[in-house]
């Protein structure tokens, strides 16, 4: 009697079936509600520590995670010196998000994080139809009214499309599997990030993706080029206008994220050890708001390193840069294996991605976003331990 063969290593325990499930619903659920994911990421991290506690077992975690787990400490830190710690502290509670990296670890070990990735990407591919069908049908389709999918705010949707986008060009460059689905989706999720005419999105998905193409081949980034002047020709007035605004000193977003990097300076200058406190960006910017600023209040610095050294300190930025780096060196080494190669090479994208992006938008700090992050630099270590239970 000859036995099916599955796809994915079988879950030896009712705790480990619970916790599979747990991160596979969670990858399917972040980029459609913030709070099933956050309910099944709970469930996941209550399966995880049950078997870390029945099975005596010592924490285990990629290499950036501890870099990561120290720049939690200095949040911590931050925020009992904030200039109101009781704000501040509320605020810290995001950093429960940094599980995700220890709990996909644990639970997506082997050829599971394949099937991770394809949730991920068909999951992408069916929000961003819901984003097409906004701007076609239901006028979603001026910066007074944008594209938001199924999330709550139009810039978390593009940075998630973006991140979707790096994966998606990931495996159709390197994958052995699921390539001519991933050749199918792509367009889709390219039209509805053109759509939500989120600049410093488009930017971080073009950076992502020309690193992806050299890697492969150099002179596929001619692909990149190529695309945005088809785009200029063929797009709605709405969205060639603000392509066109890129790089434009004399545009009030552009003119308003200088004057924002003026005012992050000055924070970091008086506060430079453990900065302003986690969220007390907001409250303090009126205070160091320069003469050139735009608007008269802005709730965090729209640049990730900015907002992480104003906020949280220089010692803290630097952890955070060490993680990153950390994550960059260690999954460009996983490329040459080809049961990593292609999931090591989204982990690249998605990260350059974020970087790029992240220098007009505070995108590390947006729940949906960071989760997705997470978990996409996580799944090339959980593929690398291997399906046995005890990898």
């Amino acid at each position: 009697m000859s036995v099916l063969a599955l796809p994915f290593p079988v879950p030896q325990s009712r705790t480990e079936w619970i916790g599979v499930g747990a991160v596979t619903g969670l990858a399917a659920t972040m980029q459609f509600s913030i709070a099933a994911a956050q309910i099944l990421l709970g469930v996941a991290v209550v399966a995880w520590l049950v078997r870390q506690r029945t099975a005596h077992r010592t924490l285990k975690a990629p290499s950036f995670f501890w870099p990561l787990a120290a720049y939690g400490v200095a949040t911590l830190l931050s925020a009992g010196f904030s200039t109101n710690p009781a704000i501040s502290v509320v605020d810290t509670k995001q950093l429960s998000l940094f599980l995700i990296v220890p709990v996909v670890y644990d639970f997506a070990r082997g050829r599971r994080a394949d099937l991770l990735l394809s949730v991920i990407i068909s999951v992408g591919a069916a929000s961003a139809l819901v984003g097409v069908v906004q701007y076609g049908v239901l006028n979603y389709d001026n910066l007074g009214r944008r594209m938001q999918g199924t999330l709550s705010h139009w810039m978390t949707y593009s940075g998630t499309l973006m991140l979707v986008i790096c994966a998606t060009i990931a495996r159709l460059l390197f994958g052995s599997r699921d390539r001519l689905w991933s050749a199918f989706v792509l367009p889709a999720l390219v039209v509805s990030l053109a759509l939500t005419l989120t600049r410093g999105a488009w930017v971080g998905a073009a950076a992502g993706a020309a690193v992806l193409f050299l890697v492969k081949d150099f002179r596929l980034t001619a692909l990149i080029p190529v695309t945005a002047a088809v785009a200029l020709l063929v797009a709605p007035d709405a969205l060639t206008t603000r392509m066109q605004s890129i790089g434009d000193m004399t545009d009030p977003t552009t003119r308003d994220r200088v004057a924002m990097l003026q005012a992050g300076v000055a924070m970091v200058r008086d506060y430079p050890l453990t900065g302003v406190g986690p969220d007390m960006v907001g409250p303090l910017y009126p205070t160091y708001r320069t003469a050139t600023a735009v608007q008269a209040s802005n709730p965090h610095l729209h640049n990730v390193p900015m907002q992480i050294a104003a906020e949280r300190g220089i010692p803290a930025l630097m952890l955070w840069l060490t993680c990153i780096a950390t994550a960059l060196r260690a999954l460009w080494r996983m490329r040459r294996t080809a049961t990593t190669r292609a999931l090591a090479a989204t982990g690249i994208g998605a990260i350059v991605a974020m970087l790029v992006a992240g220098f007009f938008e505070y995108n590390f700090g947006d729940s949906e976003f960071l989760m997705l992050l997470l978990v996409l630099m996580t799944l090339p270590f959980a593929a690398a331990r291997g399906d046995g239970a005890d990898a």
